[in-house]
Protein backbone atom coordinates (compact mmCIF):
# COMPACT_ATOMS: atom_id res chain seq x y z
CA UNK A 1 0.00 0.00 0.00
CA UNK A 2 2.50 2.99 -1.20
CA UNK A 3 -0.87 5.42 0.01
CA UNK A 4 0.61 4.80 3.33
CA UNK A 5 4.02 6.03 2.05
CA UNK A 6 2.33 9.19 0.51
CA UNK A 7 0.31 9.89 3.55
CA UNK A 8 3.96 10.22 5.70
CA UNK A 9 5.39 12.48 3.18
CA UNK A 10 1.76 14.48 3.74
CA UNK A 11 2.55 14.39 7.41
CA UNK A 12 5.92 15.42 7.22
CA UNK A 13 5.19 18.71 4.92
CA UNK A 14 1.86 19.27 7.57
CA UNK A 15 4.81 18.93 10.33
CA UNK A 16 7.29 21.34 8.58
CA UNK A 17 4.18 24.14 8.22
CA UNK A 18 3.00 23.85 11.54
CA UNK A 19 6.21 24.27 13.35
CA UNK A 20 6.37 28.05 11.46
CA UNK A 21 2.84 29.04 12.97
CA UNK A 22 3.46 27.87 16.57
CA UNK A 23 1.26 27.37 18.95
CA UNK A 24 -1.55 27.00 15.88
CA UNK A 25 -2.57 23.81 15.23
CA UNK A 26 -3.06 22.23 11.17
CA UNK A 27 -7.13 21.19 11.58
CA UNK A 28 -7.10 19.99 7.70
CA UNK A 29 -5.44 19.62 4.81
CA UNK A 30 -6.30 19.98 1.06
CA UNK A 31 -5.51 17.84 -1.74
CA UNK A 32 -6.09 17.86 -5.62
CA UNK A 33 -5.71 14.09 -7.14
CA UNK A 34 -6.09 12.93 -10.41
CA UNK A 35 -7.12 9.35 -11.38
CA UNK A 36 -3.81 8.70 -13.33
CA UNK A 37 -2.24 9.62 -9.95
CA UNK A 38 -2.24 6.01 -8.69
CA UNK A 39 -3.42 6.67 -5.55
CA UNK A 40 -6.81 5.72 -4.48
CA UNK A 41 -8.22 8.16 -2.04
CA UNK A 42 -10.09 6.59 0.88
CA UNK A 43 -6.80 4.56 1.01
CA UNK A 44 -5.01 7.24 1.53
CA UNK A 45 -7.21 9.42 3.99
CA UNK A 46 -7.30 5.63 6.08
CA UNK A 47 -3.35 5.74 6.22
CA UNK A 48 -3.28 9.19 7.02
CA UNK A 49 -5.88 8.68 9.93
CA UNK A 50 -3.69 5.45 10.95
CA UNK A 51 -0.67 7.71 11.53
CA UNK A 52 -1.78 10.53 12.80
CA UNK A 53 -3.83 8.97 15.49
CA UNK A 54 -1.78 9.21 18.29
CA UNK A 55 -0.32 12.34 17.33
CA UNK A 56 -1.07 15.97 17.91
CA UNK A 57 -2.50 16.15 14.42
CA UNK A 58 -5.01 13.51 15.01
CA UNK A 59 -7.52 16.33 14.52
CA UNK A 60 -6.34 16.83 11.16
CA UNK A 61 -8.51 15.67 8.33
CA UNK A 62 -7.72 15.48 5.05
CA UNK A 63 -10.03 17.12 2.38
CA UNK A 64 -9.39 15.64 -1.19
CA UNK A 65 -10.57 17.18 -4.31
CA UNK A 66 -10.66 14.62 -7.16
CA UNK A 67 -9.60 16.20 -10.25
CA UNK A 68 -10.65 15.37 -14.02
CA UNK A 69 -8.50 13.45 -16.91
CA UNK A 70 -8.19 16.28 -19.59
CA UNK A 71 -6.92 15.62 -22.38
CA UNK A 72 -5.62 18.23 -25.28
CA UNK A 73 -7.36 17.53 -28.59
CA UNK A 74 -4.63 18.28 -31.21
CA UNK A 75 -7.70 18.81 -33.93
CA UNK A 76 -10.13 20.93 -32.12
CA UNK A 77 -6.82 22.20 -30.47
CA UNK A 78 -8.56 22.46 -26.97
CA UNK A 79 -8.80 20.74 -23.59
CA UNK A 80 -11.30 18.04 -23.36
CA UNK A 81 -12.66 15.39 -20.84
CA UNK A 82 -12.39 11.53 -22.12
CA UNK A 83 -15.26 8.62 -21.39
CA UNK A 84 -13.28 6.91 -19.56
CA UNK A 85 -9.02 6.32 -18.65
CA UNK A 86 -9.13 3.14 -21.47
CA UNK A 87 -10.37 6.13 -23.63
CA UNK A 88 -7.84 8.87 -24.32
CA UNK A 89 -9.84 10.21 -27.08
CA UNK A 90 -11.66 13.75 -27.59
CA UNK A 91 -15.27 12.89 -26.84
CA UNK A 92 -15.75 15.67 -29.70
CA UNK A 93 -13.95 14.53 -32.57
CA UNK A 94 -12.80 11.33 -31.44
CA UNK A 95 -9.02 12.17 -32.11
CA UNK A 96 -6.59 9.98 -29.86
CA UNK A 97 -4.74 11.40 -28.03
CA UNK A 98 -1.47 11.39 -25.24
CA UNK A 99 -1.52 14.84 -24.34
CA UNK A 100 -2.70 14.84 -21.03
CA UNK A 101 -3.43 17.95 -19.49
CA UNK A 102 -4.86 16.75 -16.08
CA UNK A 103 -5.47 13.76 -14.21
CA UNK A 104 -2.01 13.26 -12.63
CA UNK A 105 -2.31 15.57 -10.19
CA UNK A 106 -0.99 14.55 -6.18
CA UNK A 107 -0.53 18.23 -4.85
CA UNK A 108 -1.07 19.60 -1.48
CA UNK A 109 -2.83 22.90 -2.41
CA UNK A 110 -3.57 24.05 1.29
CA UNK A 111 -3.70 23.91 5.24
CA UNK A 112 -6.48 25.24 7.66
CA UNK A 113 -4.32 26.49 10.33
CA UNK A 114 -6.37 27.37 13.79
CA UNK A 115 -4.54 29.98 16.01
Amino acid sequence: MHELSIAMSILEAVEEEAGRHLPAKVTAVHLKIGPLSGVVPSALISAFELITENTEFRICRMVIEETPILIHCPTCRTERSVESIQQMSCTVCGTATADVASGRELDVCAMEICE
